[in-house]
């Protein structure tokens, strides 16, 4: 792979430490491009982003992007572009089908083989909702939704952290009543809650939630997920957000994120394009003024990825959006 030129010596600001100390770097690299296949673009992506300075990574099992990141870390170290594995952060996700207690194990290990990793950074449930094992289909097929026995799988997700296949263990796409119910039982608290967050679903609500409970939070679509089949073109349509990126000689994408990193969360965001991936790099230094901040907190809110896919009046455990989000919608 090329040298990029012109590209600056970049040290992030310090990660985010959850109480159970996983510190997970404020800014990642997302791999979810839909339709999920493994690629060689996600690859070039993947090295890219290491070398202009991105030390976190997100995968998981359904996007299929497991095998080309884990070969893109490998062709990072044998370049010299990072010394060890140990300088990355690598998140991966227990899919639906696999949700099930005697299945998390088998899971973890299939998705540390895809990887060629020994271990990953954190672990995360990804939905709380299980499907009939072996059920693979995207989108998931209704039929096939089943409620998940939360405390067992947790005590399945614990295990995986004692067994030192992943240093951490979190959920996603958890409201705060679903997380109440997870820690009712748990011995290890989640470390960290990755959800849709950005401008237009800022998740005050579940933010101030998962601080009081010392879970961090990862925003996920945090320019909205434009052309996937779960985003929209509001965050990156939205006239408050051009006009302060207008003021500021930003993009809009820039705005979103640095409005992110101010809220004290982690972000993944997306993106193939390399000159996208430095430029998404580009939000520090500088900051969003008061009355800035304030023009965004008045954005209209709406929930941009609802997961309807999960939601069915005849099958599984939630019939409606609100059982879903928990009136978090």
């Amino acid at each position: 792979m090329e040298s990029i030129s012109n590209i600056p010596e970049l040290t992030l600001p310090s990660s985010i430490e959850s109480p159970d100390k996983c510190k997970i770097p404020v800014l990642g690299l997302g791999t979810a491009a839909y339709p999920f296949v493994a690629s060689q673009t996600a690859k070039e992506a993947v090295l890219t982003a290491i070398q202009v300075g991105y030390r976190h990574f997100d995968t998981a099992a359904v996007y299929q992007t497991e095998p080309v990141l884990g070969e893109a870390i490998a062709k990072a170290l044998s370049l010299g572009f990072v010394k060890s594995r140990d300088e990355l952060f690598v998140t991966s996700k227990l899919w639906c089908p696999d949700a099930h207690p005697h299945l998390v194990l088998p899971a973890i290990h299939k998705t540390l083989k895809n990887l060629g990793l020994e271990y990953l950074d954190l672990y995360l449930i990804h939905y709380p909702v299980s499907l009939e094992p072996g059920s693979y289909d995207i989108p998931v097929k209704k039929e096939h939704l089943l409620p998940m026995d939360f405390k067992s799988v947790w005590e399945a997700m614990e295990e995986c952290q004692k067994q030192g296949l992943t240093k951490s263990i979190g959920v996603s796409n958890f409201s705060c009543e679903k997380i109440e119910t997870l820690l009712a039982t748990a011995k290890i608290p989640p470390a960290v809650n990755q959800v849709e967050m950005n401008p237009l679903w800022q998740q005050k609500k579940l933010r101030e939630f998962c601080r009081r409970k010392g879970i961090i939070i990862t925003a996920y679509s945090p320019l909205g997920a434009k052309g996937t089949p779960w985003g929209s073109n509001g965050v990156i349509e939205c006239e408050s957000l051009k006009q302060i990126a207008e003021a500021k000689g930003k993009t809009i994408a820039q705005v979103c994120l640095r409005w992110a990193y101010e809220q004290g969360v982690s972000v993944v965001v997306k993106s193939f394009n390399k000159e996208r991936i430095k430029e998404n790099m580009d939000i520090f230094g500088w900051e969003l003024l008061p009355e800035e901040l304030d023009k965004i907190n008045q954005i209209p809110q709406k929930r941009g990825c609802p997961s309807s896919d999960f939601v069915s009046e005849h099958y599984g455990p939630f019939k409606s959006l609100e059982e879903l989000w928990d009136g978090e919608i």
